[in-house]
């Protein structure tokens, strides 16, 4: 089994940053494939950003690319999702999801929340005028 741990959400301002992370642990073969998710209040939940294999390839949601950036520290245990230039429409509860590569890589369908097998709690993040 592998345990996904959410953390580092808030509240913060329009215009604001904030760092969530997602501690990776259990089984010795971890998923390699790490995604970030977020869902709205009465909206689908949606994809955030993907990479493979704690610090490969990485893909990101039109909403939020070259503000949010998923990276991972060396031994692979934790899992960041810097985000900046928080709006509005960035609210939500964030989740963080493993799963195995599909067709060998970590794109196809990274964005469909039934291809994960792994899921954390999730974190608050709230993003106030």
């Amino acid at each position: 089994q592998v345990q996904l741990v959410e953390s580092g959400g808030g509240s913060v301002q329009d215009g604001g940053t904030l760092r969530l992370s997602c501690g990776v642990s259990g089984s010795a073969n971890t998923p390699k494939c790490i995604a970030w998710f977020r869902q709205a209040p009465g909206k689908a939940r949606e994809g955030v950003a993907t990479m493979y294999n704690f610090g490969g390839n990485h893909f990101y949601a039109d909403t939020v690319k070259g503000r949010f950036t998923i990276s991972a520290d060396h031994a692979g245990t934790t899992v960041y999702l810097p985000m900046t230039s928080l709006i509005l429409e960035d609210t939500g509860t964030y989740y963080c999801a493993a799963r195995g590569p599909l067709f060998g890589n970590c794109i196809t369908r990274w964005e469909r929340s039934d291809e994960y097998r792994y899921w954390g709690q999730g974190t608050q993040v709230t993003v106030a005028s």
